[in-house]
């Protein structure tokens, strides 16, 4: 077990090392690989990064307990992927943005710009990194068993894990970049849909009594109620947030969350972003694989499970031989260490290109891409400190760790979207009205999340003040207009040309996003 972990982690970091011996050390080199990935490094980066080790404790965990509406999360978020390839993408590349929060300094100020790259920056240090650190030490200590094997209590254990995996990440981010990030990304995504499907035929047929067909009758036959992704309302996932907070927050998570977008950024080309894109779409129609199927496996075999967060991991170590067992653990840690520092990279970004760099500026410094990139690193072992620090108190957090992430980055994702959102579509909306916006956002969402209690589903509230929000933002730039209107000024560094067969995939894709919902559902295998 120990051994096949180990080995397709030394392999994955091997490849990474020998492609990126020669990496450009400027600035650009370090954080977005000298915009030379391919579709292969997009697809596969955005895929990994977004496949932590939080999605495989959480969503395993939520099926287990509720049902499989969790999945409009990743089924929906096509849709959204969509949406970005088609009309964000290309507005990033033709202004030549290192950050998403680039397009907001052209469109509004940089005091916006700031504003943003701070509230991104807090959002990475309180929810982003603690959470991926806390879920990889939760999937790996119920792996391996390091409590018992250590001897030591559940709460120290987490800490060391937290500690080693932190580490360990810090390392490989501050050292390797984002193109080593990337083609460690594509060995770890070959071996995680490998792992899917093993980990789905080797459960079914454990449940089956080493019969496969035996192992689907009994899934689909008994507690029919939790293979149902349509949620009615007053549940954990009403159905019809898929259209209204859920829909907002995916695109804000696939266009403007910088430790996503990152990866589209780095594309040699429009075309080569958008060909990543939809790979990674393709991904998350396997996704449950690996999300949902383990966890209403687990349902069967394990019932009344006291600690819910040891649904994926005892799924593993409870049905798959020592070989395999190790191999889905290292794609674990592989998918965290993905998150982890794309996060870690993106703070770098940010933290150097968006502050550091104008306040040098300002004060008539001279600067240098060795200086930027030194300065990016303190910052991340500094997150990283922070981080490994309070992650291990998110188990204390009451209704469950997938619930912490998603209500911990509304507070910074849907506010966020909304002042891009108009400045993209309008050209004299002025930049008080998205200080104006960003201020009235926040403040209001804290007030109906731990003030008043509105008897609203969170997500439907995001998606109230997100018609309030823009409606306050259209008013100020109806009262205080721009002087000049605002257009978007060419300064690509790639070739914009989109890839000519985009829209057959996109349908493609909607049509098996739509099927899934289909399938899921009491008209499919819930009925």
């Amino acid at each position: 077990m120990f051994i096949s972990f180990f080995l397709l982690l030394v392999i994955a970091a091997a490849v990474s090392a020998y492609t990126t011996r020669k990496q450009s050390k400027t600035s650009v080199g370090h954080y977005l690989g000298s915009r030379s990935l391919n579709f292969w490094m997009v697809g596969c980066s955005l895929f990994l990064t977004n496949m932590s080790a939080n999605q495989f404790v959480g969503e395993n965990e939520f099926v287990y307990t509720n049902n499989m509406t969790v999945m409009c999360w990743g089924m929906s978020s096509i849709l959204a992927m969509i949406i970005v390839s088609e009309f964000l993408m290309p507005v990033y590349l033709r202004i030549g943005a290192m950050t998403t929060p680039d397009f907001l300094g052209i469109r509004f100020d940089k005091q916006t710009q700031r504003l943003v790259s701070i509230i991104f920056l807090l959002s990475y240090a309180i929810n982003l990194v603690p959470a991926v650190l806390y879920g990889c030490a939760v999937a790996m200590n119920g792996i391996f068993q390091l409590n018992l094997l250590l001897g030591l209590d559940y709460f120290t254990t987490i800490r060391l894990l937290v500690a080693f995996i932190g580490v360990t990440g810090c390392l490989y981010a501050v050292l390797g970049g984002l193109k080593a990030i990337s083609i460690n990304d594509i060995v770890q995504g070959i071996g995680m849909v490998i792992g899917g499907i093993l980990i789905t035929w080797i459960g079914l047929k454990f449940l089956g009594d080493g019969n496969l067909a035996t192992g689907v009758e009994k899934l689909l036959g008994n507690n029919r109620e939790h293979l149902n992704a349509i949620g009615q309302p007053g549940t954990a996932i009403p159905f019809g947030t898929l259209f209204t907070g859920m829909l907002l927050i995916n695109i804000y998570y696939w266009g403007m969350e910088q430790y996503i977008v990152q990866q589209s950024l780095a594309a040699r080309n429009l075309a080569e972003s958008q060909k990543g894109i939809s790979l990674a779409a393709v991904g998350k129609l396997f996704a449950p694989l690996l999300l949902n199927v383990p966890g209403l496996i687990a349902l069967q075999l394990y019932p009344g499970m006291e600690n819910t967060t040891q649904v994926f991991p005892k799924m593993i170590t409870g049905t798959l031989p020592p070989i395999i067992t190790g191999l889905i653990a290292a794609i674990v840690f592989g998918g965290a260490l993905s998150t982890f520092n794309a996060g870690l990279n993106s703070i770098g970004t940010l933290f150097t290109m968006n502050l550091y760099k104008p306040w040098m500026e300002r004060r008539n410094r001279v600067i240098n891409d060795r200086d930027l990139v030194r300065k990016g690193r303190l910052v991340q072992v500094g997150i990283t400190g922070i981080a490994i620090i309070f992650s291990p108190y998110i188990m204390f957090f009451s209704g469950g760790f997938y619930s912490y992430l998603q209500k911990a980055a509304s507070y910074f994702s849907v506010p966020v979207f909304t002042i891009m959102l108009i400045g993209l579509v309008t050209r004299r909306v002025p930049a008080v009205a998205a200080k104006a916006g960003l201020f009235f956002f926040v403040t209001a969402y804290i007030i109906t999340q731990l003030v008043i209690d509105t008897g609203l589903h969170y997500l439907h509230v995001l998606a109230l003040l997100f018609v309030v929000t823009s409606l306050l933002m259209l008013l100020i730039g109806k009262w205080v207009p721009r002087e000049q209107p605002f257009a978007i000024q060419n300064q690509a560094k790639v070739n914009l040309s989109p890839w000519k067969q985009r829209y057959i995939y996109y349908i493609l894709l909607i049509a098996l996003m739509t099927g899934m919902f289909f399938l899921f559902s009491p008209l499919g295998i819930a009925k």
